[in-house]
């Protein structure tokens, strides 16, 4: 695809760094058909425009990057995303993996990088920044593959850890006994590869409820 058949709506609240990245893309002959400084304003000009790539920062008023990215996919959006974020911890790149996002990048990275990374999905593949160490990704990726292994009784049950619903409220919700959540609970934790403790799953679960609430 040629660039000036490339349309791309571009998404960050920082004025300064949009201007930026707008400037540098009109300048590589890049046509910018859109702009946001909010998640809500990125979906309605996503939906409404159909570019065909957006770039969008991760932290975002309204919503973030990776639920503008969830919402426009159940809207029938054929939009290719590519984050450009500060972040590269395990954490967002599990989230990444989870929405199959198309490219991701760090805002340290050059133009040729970026370039680099549309030329990637334009064509049809998974770029990742080289600036990230290619042992978070490893990470992500495993952690991603150990969620796979819980079955749909245990997703169910796991989300309603993540509420800080109690055991009881879970086994009357689901209408099950407390000793057959709390064998679930076991299951989870193993599959999970998390050491055994009191609020050991919990505290998974809250720091993971965008990766689990995917699912």
């Amino acid at each position: 695809m040629n660039k000036e058949d490339i349309t791309i709506i571009t998404a960050d609240d920082h004025p300064m760094l949009l201007k930026g990245l707008n400037d540098e893309l009109e300048k590589n002959g890049y046509s910018i058909i859109g702009q946001a400084n909010n998640g809500i304003q990125a979906l309605e000009l996503i939906l409404k425009l159909h570019p065909t790539l957006a770039l969008l920062d991760i932290d975002m008023p309204m919503l973030n990057g990776f639920e503008v990215i969830k919402l426009a996919r159940e809207k029938g959006s054929k939009t290719k995303f590519i984050i450009l974020s500060f972040h590269k911890e395990s954490y967002y790149l599990v989230q990444a993996k989870t929405f199959q996002i198309n490219g991701y990048l760090l805002k340290e990275d050059s133009f040729f990088e970026i370039e680099h990374c549309i030329n990637e999905v334009v064509s049809g593949n998974v770029y990742f920044s080289k600036s990230i160490d290619s042992q978070p990704i490893i990470e992500a990726t495993e952690e991603l593959k150990r969620l796979s292994l819980l079955t749909l009784s245990e997703i169910k049950i796991l989300k309603l850890i993540a509420q800080e619903i109690s055991n009881q409220e879970i086994a009357n919700t689901l209408s099950l006994s407390i000793r057959t959540i709390e064998k679930h609970r076991s299951n989870i934790i193993e599959k999970l590869g998390l050491k055994k403790g009191n609020n050991a799953l919990t505290n998974w679960s809250l720091v993971n409820r965008s990766t689990i609430f995917s699912q």
